[in-house]
């Protein structure tokens, strides 16, 4: 009978680990998406030759960042005895594959107003093309065709666009630029175009030399830009770099500027939610404890089932059930007061989650009790209150202690239901876990590191605290075992 379990729970294995073969294609097809950044690949630098007509020229060479200043904002670099420098950076992580005002030119990043001003760096798949307006560059001195400025404009945008690549592909992993003063470059059937201007703005964009969407699978040609950098080219005198602050006062100005709401959400959500989570659980393990067997089973499958649902399915029914779809909640928004994106969304999706945790240590506990010494108390005349309360809980302590930390911890921690059920409103409901979240998609690791450590720290300290005071209410079971 072993020997069967184990030969089917290994084809089992078996089969699943072929169905995820597909998953694994599909995983790849699906980088097609013209707005999920693509890490380059490595590239081989190509002989320096192109399709475009002329002002083009390669540039291989290894872009250092030493001795640039870039600006606490990440706005500006300046390098010593440099005949320009780099000012007003943005990156465009994403572009538009939209037709415009019903002309369609290919997949367009927004420049900003001002035309003939910006360097515009467009990186593709294995390389980056670097457009340098021909009027700026010439009134600075800056010679496109020069290996030294090419240097520099290279090591200005790798060292801007560090700060600003938030954990996507970044201008130091690619290998080949090409630099170019025309307005349209060609390169192996793709066009890129600069300085195009319309309706007022300014746009960078790729298409097909044929006039064809490059980003559809279909398409011979199939190439998917990554991102576009622009800087405006001004001189140095114009660029003023404030140097960061560094140890202690880096420290102090990072906590001054750091939005501490997250923390009071969190302290305010699993405070409220732990109050009902006891009562709950207690109230929920009591009325099981003297159930019969088959009624004992379905509530507590009930009790139980927010426990073992992922946390996105408890989110949406929770959203389902307090949200307009139900007289129950378009009862309390027509009062005004709603149950869904609101503080009590947060509440009601930490209770939900966390409480079959502490209704499980509660009727564990309650059922490990001595029956004959419970019905001894009956016996001279107390009732099931009284019994409950000097009886069960001081008996059960330790474990409902134990259900309470559990409860607490996964409260503070929720993410997936109440993000689902109350959203990510700054101040309003964004707890602890929703903000390290967020803060590690737009690029923020500090600030994502830092709310890390304090969930950590404050988990570690409830534990302990919960700990010693279970200790030091089961004195009296370590004086009997001594």
């Amino acid at each position: 009978m072993r020997a069967r379990k184990f030969i089917a729970s290994l084809a089992l294995s078996a089969a699943l680990a072929v169905g995820a073969l597909p998953s694994a294609a599909f995983a790849d097809d699906a980088l097609g998406d013209v707005d999920s950044p693509r890490t380059p690949t490595a590239a081989t630098p190509t002989s320096g030759t192109s399709d475009s007509a002329s002002g083009e020229s390669t540039s291989d060479a290894e872009a250092t960042t030493d001795g640039i200043e870039v600006s606490r904002e990440g706005s500006a670099a300046l390098k010593d005895g440099a005949s320009f420098a780099i000012g007003d950076f943005s990156r465009a992580q994403k572009g538009s594959n939209r037709a415009i005002d019903g002309t369609y030119y290919g997949y367009s990043y927004l420049v900003g107003q001002e035309e003939g001003a910006f360097v515009q760096v467009v990186a593709a798949d294995k390389y980056v093309v670097a457009y340098v307006p021909a009027a700026a560059a010439a009134k600075l001195g800056l010679d496109v065709q020069s290996a030294s400025d090419q240097a520099q404009l290279k090591s200005y945008f790798v060292a801007l666009d560090e700060g600003q690549a938030m954990g996507s592909a970044k201008l130091s992993e690619y290998d080949t630029w090409y630099f170019t003063s025309d307005t349209t470059f060609d390169k192996d059937g793709v066009r890129f175009t600069f300085d195009r201007v319309i309706n007022g703005n300014v746009y960078a964009s790729v298409i097909g030399v044929d006039g064809f969407d490059l980003t559809d699978s279909e398409n011979s040609l199939y190439m998917k830009p990554s991102f576009g950098d622009f800087g405006k080219l001004t001189s140095p005198d114009a660029v003023s770099i404030e140097k960061a602050p560094e140890g202690l006062a880096a420290v102090g100005e990072f906590l001054s500027n750091l939005d501490w709401s997250p923390l009071w959400v969190s302290l305010r959500t699993t405070g409220i939610a732990i109050v009902f989570i006891v009562i709950l659980g207690l109230l929920a393990a009591y009325f099981c404890l003297n159930l019969s067997p088959r009624a004992k089973s379905i509530f507590d499958a009930i009790f139980t089932i927010p426990m073992v649902l992922p946390p996105t399915v408890c989110g949406f029914i929770l959203l389902f059930v307090c949200g307009s779809n139900t007289a129950f909640g378009q009862f309390w928004i027509d009062i005004g007061f709603p149950l869904i994106f609101s503080p009590v969304a947060c509440v009601i999706a930490a209770v939900v989650v966390a409480f079959p945790l502490m209704y499980r240590n509660a009727l564990g506990a309650f059922e490990g009790l001595d029956r004959n010494m419970l019905d001894a108390a009956r016996t001279l005349g107390w009732s099931n209150a009284k019994i409950f309360r000097k009886l069960m809980l001081p008996l059960s302590w330790s474990s409902i202690a134990a259900g309470m930390v559990l409860a607490f911890a996964r409260a503070l921690g929720e993410f997936g239901a109440t993000l689902f059920m109350a959203g990510n409103y700054i101040g309003i409901t964004r707890t602890i876990p929703i903000a390290i979240y967020f803060e590690w998609m737009n690029g923020n690791d500090s600030t994502a590191w830092f709310w890390t450590l304090v969930i950590i720290v404050f988990s570690l300290i409830v534990i302990v605290f919960i700990n010693l005071w279970s200790n030091h209410t089961t004195k009296y079971r370590k004086r009997e075992q001594k």
